[in-house]
């Protein structure tokens, strides 16, 4: 079993200094972040394989490489809703954000629970963990009816006025991502895009417009068709 220490080392060898210039002008934040590749740590966590303890131990690091780390090798049936409030508080960074939504939250049994709470909250990146989880689980839940979706239109109506950069930006992928998922739910996003058009947020037309173009594109029209 590796250690925290042991596991920081093999990211520190695979740190990339010179590319957090970069990654700050894409809006990522680069405090004590080392500059490690997502496919290379993709290569350590598969290296590791799954270890709760292991995950808790790189999580308090406060290292963002080694957080993203953390949600490749968890155990999404150990992580408790609690351990889930904890971490989404501890965002700072869209990519964090993002990367742990995918690797981790999303294979959580409290992942559709957790949707309406965070996006109740007033943090910014605990509320763009709301969407990100939506857009993950529109992406990879296969089974989940349609419904399950529709009923989280009101949660991300509300959201779309909200102004700041990393919401707007995740309420817009969540609303992609339900509208490509089957001609029915394209529809009913396209529906929905066009009542957050007439609403009176710069935000909310921004989100609109960008998700109706890619709904009505002709690639996504022929990637839903019988």
């Amino acid at each position: 079993m590796a250690s925290v220490a042991e596991v920081l080392n093999k990211l520190t060898g695979k740190a990339r200094t010179a590319n957090l210039e970069g990654m700050a002008r894409y809006g990522i934040a680069v405090e004590k972040r080392l500059g490690v590749s997502v496919p290379d740590m993709r290569a350590i966590g598969k290296e590791i394989g799954r270890d709760h303890r292991l995950a808790l131990g790189l999580w308090r690091t406060g290292i963002p490489d080694a957080r993203m780390l953390a949600s490749m090798i968890d155990d999404p049936d150990r992580v408790t809703r609690q351990q889930g409030d904890r971490w989404v508080r501890d965002f700072n960074s869209w990519d964090v954000c993002d990367q742990v939504c995918q690797n981790l939250f999303e294979k959580t049994s409290w992942a559709w629970e957790a949707i309406s709470e965070w996006a109740a909250r007033d943090e910014e990146f605990v509320k763009r963990a709301a969407f990100a989880l939506v857009a993950c689980l529109a992406c990879h839940d296969k089974r989940a009816a349609d419904e399950r979706f529709t009923m989280l239109f009101p949660i991300l109506k509300d959201g779309a006025t909200d102004e700041r950069n990393f919401v707007r930006k995740a309420v817009n992928w969540a609303l992609r991502n339900i509208g490509k998922r089957n001609v029915r739910l394209n529809r009913a996003a396209l529906k929905l895009a066009r009542e957050i058009q007439r609403m009176d947020s710069k935000a909310a037309r921004w989100i609109a417009a960008d998700a109706i173009r890619e709904l009505e594109s002709n690639a996504v029209r022929q990637r839903l068709s019988p």
